[in-house]
């Protein structure tokens, strides 16, 4: 769930924070975006922005609903699409024993169960800056 911004407006570091993202993803990809609002004043060197526009640009570009069916078999490829990482992460996380065994290895991909996929992404850490860096 993502947490209730500071009614000032809030820096992209609160805006990682607040969505549990590094800030280095933010300030590197999502205010790269030609939709991202334009600050709105500065806190000590940092810009400040809108939260309300913030969420709008998130919702619209950014947010991803995990509608994974569960009885269905999905390729790493095609979970890539639908969850926002990559094939390479799931091989990857799959070789080092992060993410499930495939439930199917008929054929010429791995697949996973929808319900495999949800759980896995449910369950999946997410990777932050430590809160003295900030």
């Amino acid at each position: 769930m993502v947490a209730t911004p500071p009614a000032e407006g809030e820096t992209l570091r609160e805006i990682a924070d607040r969505y549990g993202r590094s800030h280095a993803h933010i300030a590197n990809v999502w205010s790269q975006h030609p939709d991202w609002p334009a600050h709105t004043g500065k806190r000590g060197r940092a810009y400040v922005y809108d939260p309300v526009e913030v969420d709008h640009v998130v919702e619209e570009h950014f947010a991803r609903p995990l509608n994974f069916e569960p009885r269905r078999l999905y390729t790493a490829r095609e979970i890539a699409e639908l969850a926002g990482i990559t094939a390479g992460t799931i091989r990857a996380d799959v070789s080092k024993g992060r993410w499930p065994a495939p439930d199917d290895t008929d054929g010429p991909a791995n697949r996973w169960r929808g319900a495999t996929v949800t759980a896995a992404l449910a369950g999946r850490q997410v990777y932050r800056r430590n809160a003295e860096r900030h």
